[in-house]
């Protein structure tokens, strides 16, 4: 069992950056594919970043590539997604999940694992 728990949610201006983090209880953290999904009210929720269990591989959404970046920590359990230059569109609530064994890094299509999610609103 993994349970995930999001922070560094908050309302921050066009152009500015916010860093999520995501702690992870539980064994085995280093063996799980990571990733962030966001959902913006009315749409589909929609992977924006993974990484792999040893943080060699990533994946980025066409709307976040360039300006969002995913990284991970095995010693702490932790994975982030520092996102810069925001613009009034990634406003979402953002969620971290944990897939063991997804075909390839950017697969995240039934996660194990789900975080509660945090909200980031990006002001115009």
């Amino acid at each position: 069992q993994v349970q995930l728990v999001e922070s560094g949610g908050g309302l921050v201006q066009a152009g500015g950056s916010l860093r999520l983090s995501c702690a992870a209880s539980g064994r085995a953290f280093s063996r799980y594919t990571m990733g962030w999904f966001r959902q913006a009210p009315g749409k589909e929720r929609e992977l924006a970043a993974s990484v792999s269990w040893s943080g060699g591989g990533t994946y980025y959404g066409d709307s976040v590539k360039g300006r969002f970046a995913i990284s991970r920590d095995n010693a702490k359990n932790t994975v982030y997604l520092q996102m810069n230059s925001l613009k009034p569109e990634d406003t979402a609530v953002y969620y971290c999940a944990a897939m063991l064994k997804p075909t390839w890094v950017g697969g995240l299509s039934t996660p194990d694992y789900w975080g509660q999610g945090t909200q980031v609103t990006v002001s115009s």
